[in-house]
């Protein structure tokens, strides 16, 4: 309720972090709820916020801009920035050029670490007594970071590579040009994956002013940008907010514990995404923090307790199992591990080797700030980091505290080739010569890759014993008794499963009921209705069906017949498919079903009567032989002798006369004559020429001047008759 609490404060608003998009929509729901009678006034604050759009949520209120004092920025383009370009090369080119004709400390913005540390061996040569070359990212301390960013010693100046945290988080004194490459290495959110992956894109507009304004602060200066005046106004206009793209986790379960299982229910700039939010709810279910009741969504009194720690939800979990099962140590130096970029990424993926360098022993650098970083974890849990078990250092014991912050990326090795599979269903692989290949199982920490790509690159992780689901990890365990396929036979049995991992399966004497048809209907669903007996006679009656569905008849309209079409047959094979699957219990015995029986029983009384006078299967020609019909063209065909048809002056028709049959005229060798839907006309145009044409080629078949009058045969004439 903010007692005591005037005015809340959003500073630096247009960075659009989830924490500042939560926070405001709690303090605007917290206001509506408990301050009726005492007005809480909120100031989100920017140098670059898109004003109005804030102003509109809170109701109308005024917008107040102040200049302040800024000098004059001179603003140098590059050349247009190609796809295969090195930022780290232009960059480079670029600083040399400054340095050469520009006064001043110089602040170069890079996208990561990699590129800041690729740029500093390249600029190492220039360093000097007067030059200093100094890396600036946010895994540096607060003590090192106030070195760089203090006032160069008089007569000294230096160049200083920064992360996006230089754009508005601190400001380095002395500095008079910056050298932007225009990139941005932001976090996404996969729904897909589950996985949030860096992503390297070009800055936004605003975000490339607020940079260029680094250079303005003291005196004029120059900010150069390795794009085109081109690009710059085509960037976005502001940095897509955290909540578009991020991990929702950590919101869901403080919407929760506000007592809000409806983001719909808070005022939103932009509100969370639905399905990622779906997906955030569903962890926090996993991981015992939510249930689902009549009502809607709650928090567990395990979600409460995660929910009071300042930490993500899955590390959160892991603290907690950890204090509960005598972890604590190891819980937090695993937290601190996972919290923090991964110092030794790049080497083998055992999660062991970081734990080693965390302990008393171990080297200084950046084990010391995650050594401080365990201490606070430590102090998070209060009484409940309790004096850790005597087993506490066996390896087995990271492994399980992973699995129990990572559930859905626990692993198992596929046979005997290499790679792994994900409880998630997916795939991932350890570097080749990686010591953990030989596990069978793992849980795995940290994955690398694409979205689009199949399979990911595990880079953190640790050996898993299986026999932990037998105990800490039973609640992973899903058992059931299914049918399942053996080559072409089903086979029952009972499995337990993590995920889509298979744990182990022994056979069953009887299956579930329903369990075979269940299977088999999978199966056709997956691979198709080949795998039952279509004879060719089926192909016909569906297509008699398929024409008498497009026609509006007089008996029985198109809407009375059913869809035969494979699409819907798959769709709708529970209905007609399930009924006979009793005792079915191979692909051999599903192959001999009677489909034509299957497929006839969808045809309700008396449309099988119906199909038949409507679309017969044969057709009496006039010569009184049954032709069949064609009906797998659309119109239906006819292919009849010539002969047969002497003395019919109309085009045969089916379903109640709407459809005029195409007549193939053949000729006594059964080859087409003439295709005609107009057979009056034939007769009287082109009968003649063919007379002409064949009587000498077949002379002991009858070829009457006038078709009409004939007798229609399917016989030769006696022998020399004319």
């Amino acid at each position: 309720a903010l007692e005591g609490v005037g005015l809340v404060i959003l500073d630096e608003f247009h960075e659009r972090s989830l924490e500042s998009d939560l926070g405001l929509a709690l303090t605007l729901h917290g206001r509506a709820l408990f301050r009726e009678d005492d007005p809480l006034r909120l100031l989100p604050m920017s140098a670059t916020l898109d004003g109005d759009a804030v102003a509109a949520l809170l109701g109308g209120v005024p917008v107040v801009r102040c200049e302040g004092r800024r000098f004059p920025v001179a603003t140098h383009y590059g050349d247009a920035r190609r796809t295969d370009d090195d930022p780290c090369a232009r960059t480079v080119a670029t600083v040399r050029r400054v340095l050469a004709g520009e006064p001043g400390s110089v602040l170069v913005f890079l996208p990561g670490r990699r590129e800041i540390r690729r740029v500093a061996e390249a600029l190492e040569p220039l360093a000097a007594p007067d030059l200093e070359i100094l890396p600036l990212h946010g895994d540096l301390d607060l003590a090192a970071q106030h070195r760089i960013i203090d006032p160069p010693a008089e007569g000294t100046r230096k160049v200083v590579l920064a992360t996006s945290i230089a754009e508005s988080s601190l400001t380095i004194d002395g500095i008079r040009v910056v050298v932007d490459a225009g990139l941005s290495r932001l976090p996404a959110f996969d729904p897909v994956t589950g996985m949030t992956r860096l992503t390297t894109r070009p800055l936004s507009r605003a975000a490339s002013e607020q940079r260029a304004g680094r250079a303005g602060r003291l005196e004029p200066g120059s900010c150069y940008r390795l794009w085109s005046e081109t690009q710059q106004a085509q960037l976005l206009p502001a940095t897509p907010p955290e909540i578009l793209q991020a991990d929702l986790a950590p919101l869901a379960l403080q919407l929760l514990r506000w007592g809000v299982d409806d983001p719909g229910e808070l005022a939103w700039l932009d509100p969370p995404p639905a399905a990622a939010f779906a997906q955030a709810r569903d962890l926090l279910r996993d991981l015992g923090a939510a249930e689902q009741l009549a009502q809607g969504w709650r928090l567990t009194p395990h979600g409460e307790a995660m929910a009071a720690l300042p930490a993500h939800p899955r590390l959160a979990h892991l603290l907690l199992r950890g204090a509960d099962t005598g972890l604590a140590r190891l819980a937090c130096d695993l937290a601190a591990l996972l919290s923090e970029r991964d110092p030794y990424r790049g080497r083998e993926a055992d999660v062991l080797h970081r734990l080693a360098l965390l302990r008393p022993s171990g080297k200084r650098g950046a084990a010391s700030h995650l050594r401080r970083l365990t201490g606070r974890f430590r102090d998070l849990l209060g009484s409940r980091a309790a004096d850790d078990r005597p087993d506490a250092d066996d390896p087995v014991w990271a492994g399980f505290l992973l699995a129990c912050a990572y559930p859905e990326r626990i692993a198992r090795r596929r046979g005997a080739g290499p790679g792994y599979r994900l409880a998630n269903g997916r795939g991932a692989t350890l570097a080749e010569h990686d010591p953990l290949n030989g596990s069978e199982w793992l849980a795995v920490a940290s994955l690398g890759g694409h979205a689009g790509q199949a399979s990911d690159r595990i880079h953190l992780a640790a050996e898993l014993d299986p026999a932990l689901f037998d105990a800490g990890l039973g609640d992973l365990v899903v058992a059931a008794e299914h049918a399942g396929w053996d080559g072409e036979r089903l086979v029952a049995r009972r499995e337990r499963r993590v995920g889509a991992l298979l744990l182990d399966a022994r056979p069953l004497d009887a299956p579930p009921p329903g369990a075979y048809r269940d299977a088999l209907i999978k199966r056709v669903h997956r691979e198709g209705l080949g795998l039952l007996a279509w004879p060719d006679p089926l192909a016909q009656l569906r297509n008699r069906v398929r024409l008498l569905r497009g026609l509006d008849l007089a008996e029985g309209k198109s809407t009375a017949w059913p869809d035969l079409d494979d699409a819907a047959l798959l769709k709708t094979l529970e209905t007609w498919l399930g009924p006979a699957l009793d005792g079915v219990t191979s692909l051999a015995a599903l192959r001999g079903l009677d489909t034509r029986a299957l497929l006839m029983n969808l045809l309700p009384w008396p449309l099988p009567r119906e199909l038949d006078a409507l679309a017969p299967e044969r057709v009496e020609a006039p010569s009184g032989s049954r032709i069949r019909v064609d009906y797998a063209v659309d119109p239906p065909v006819l292919a009849v002798k010539l002969q047969e048809m002497f003395g019919c002056r109309e085009t045969p028709r089916v379903a109640n006369g709407q459809v005029a049959l195409v007549v193939h005229l053949l000729s006594p060798a059964g080859r087409p004559l003439q295709v005609t839907r107009d057979l009056a006309g034939f007769w009287v145009n082109g009968y003649p020429e063919v007379r002409r044409e064949m009587r000498g080629r077949y002379p002991k078949h009858p070829w009457p001047v006038d078709p009409l009058t004939a007798v229609p045969t399917a016989r030769t004439k006696r022998t020399g008759a004319r």
